[in-house]
């Protein structure tokens, strides 16, 4: 009978996972399904590809995931590309996923309408509409320092309004690394934070060229800025994160200018002028008016007879005179009424046989006293002799009188039955007059039937 070798689980799932990564067929592979059981984790990515008739389990590591440009969802059709492997643990195969992409809509856009969706489901799109100044003195740039946008912003100022400063803060605008330096400079402005605006922005181009502008850190800046933010990023049809967020978008450096700067100086000294004008005007109509107010108020009643003015208050002064001396005679009509009323009360005769009276009753009282005592301390003193009658008849000496004892034992204890008797113990028999010492010599209980 032949002899077989038995290979251990381990060393057949090692052999198998040699064959899947030495076939050149698996080692790049390009697929095209739809996400399932995805979970967004912290790190590497678990999930799962399949189509109507077939499933693949899937996992894409933190630094190739790290890169996308969109945030994947369960029931999303992708291109993916990657290796096919097979996972020795559990004996399963999977592909290692290098590089995703949405099937039929570009990454980039993809990833713009979800931090669109996002932002505008977080209200960030209404959260600043702040008005321009009208009359600006600084407005900071942050923009390319080579490119055409910082010209056109200042040629557009020093035709329109050439006493407005303008600070360039100059940023990578396009590339790796654009991002965290547009959100940057947007700090510096932030810190200084004596400008009246602040327009970022850049030329036109591809989405790609563009992205910088749809970075979420980038929309987050400006949503923090403490002063009015004017976006121009593009051309007109061109339209970006940043538009959104911003308090107000311009289509082209130009119009940001324009919107930043509302009037001309010609316009301003202008208004000034019709201002000076109106002003000079309504101090005119004014003075005149208060004029004839004077004029009015000289030839009044009150300052060309100003005697009249206190006619009604002299009259009101007599009514209430007069009401004052009728109150006081009233009152001095009653005061008299109770004096001699109380004159009455208190004359010597009166005063006598109140006494007289008082003291009748007084005597009334006395008597009345002295026969309640006498009769309380009768009843008192027959209780107490009832009492001290009681407590005799139930004294102890009473009873021993009548020939009874009672008996205790050396401690002291009384002896009440048979069985608190010892043979042969001494007791002391208590008398009337004394004491007797006693020994026992037997203690027999009497039969109950007997």
């Amino acid at each position: 009978m032949p002899t077989h070798e038995y290979l251990s689980v381990t060393t057949l799932s090692a052999y198998l996972q040699r064959k899947f990564d030495q076939d050149p067929y698996l080692g790049r592979v390009y697929l095209t399904g739809e996400l399932s059981n995805f979970r967004l984790r912290p790190g590497h990515q678990y999930f799962s590809l399949k189509d109507d008739h077939a499933k693949i389990s899937a996992v894409m590591f933190k630094s190739a995931f790290s890169k996308l440009k969109f945030t994947p969802e369960s029931g999303m059709k992708v291109l993916v590309v990657g290796r096919v492997t097979m996972y020795a643990a559990s004996g399963q195969y999977q592909i290692v996923i290098e590089h995703m992409e949405p099937d039929g809509v570009g990454a980039f856009y993809q990833a713009y309408e979800q931090l669109k969706a996002k932002l505008e489901k977080a209200g960030a799109f209404a959260q600043n509409q702040r008005p321009l100044r009208q009359f600006p003195t600084k407005v900071a740039v942050i923009t390319s320092p080579s490119g055409a946008v910082i010209q056109d912003i200042r040629t557009t100022v020093a035709r329109r309004y050439p006493g407005l400063q303008l600070t360039l803060y100059p940023a990578v605008v396009q590339g790796d690394g654009s991002a965290k330096d547009l959100v940057r400079q947007l700090h510096r402005v932030a810190e200084n934070g004596d400008y009246d605006a602040v327009i970022i922005g850049r030329g036109g181009g591809s989405i790609e060229d563009l992205w910088p502008f749809n970075d979420e850190t980038v929309a987050q800046a400006v949503l923090e800025m403490p002063m009015p933010v004017v976006s121009s990023v593009g051309h007109e049809t061109d339209t970006t994160i940043v538009d959104f967020v911003a308090d107000h978008r311009a289509a082209t450096p130009t119009a940001a200018a324009e919107l930043v700067t509302p009037v001309t100086l010609v316009d301003a000294l202008n208004g000034i002028a019709q201002y000076r004008s109106r002003i000079t005007a309504a101090m005119q109509n004014r003075l005149t008016a208060l004029q004839e107010r004077l004029a009015r108020s000289q030839k009044s009643v009150v300052l060309t007879q100003p005697n009249r003015l206190y006619d009604q208050y002299v009259q009101q002064v007599d009514q209430l005179r007069t009401r004052l001396n009728q109150v006081m005679q009233s009152q001095l009509d009653v005061l008299a009424h109770r004096v001699s009323l109380c004159r009455t009360a208190l004359a010597p005769r009166n005063l006598q046989l109140r006494l007289n009276t008082q003291a009748q009753v007084v005597q009334q009282l006395r008597q009345r006293l002295n026969q309640a005592t006498a009769v309380e301390l009768t009843n008192k003193r027959q209780a107490m002799q009832s009492a001290v009658a009681g407590l005799d008849h139930l004294s102890p000496l009473k009873i021993l009188g009548r020939g009874y004892t009672y008996v205790t034992d050396e401690n002291g204890k009384m002896l009440k039955a048979t069985a608190d008797y010892q043979v042969d113990s001494a007791v002391t028999i208590h008398t009337q007059d004394g004491e007797v010492t006693a020994r026992v010599l037997n203690a027999k209980e009497n039969n109950a039937n007997g």
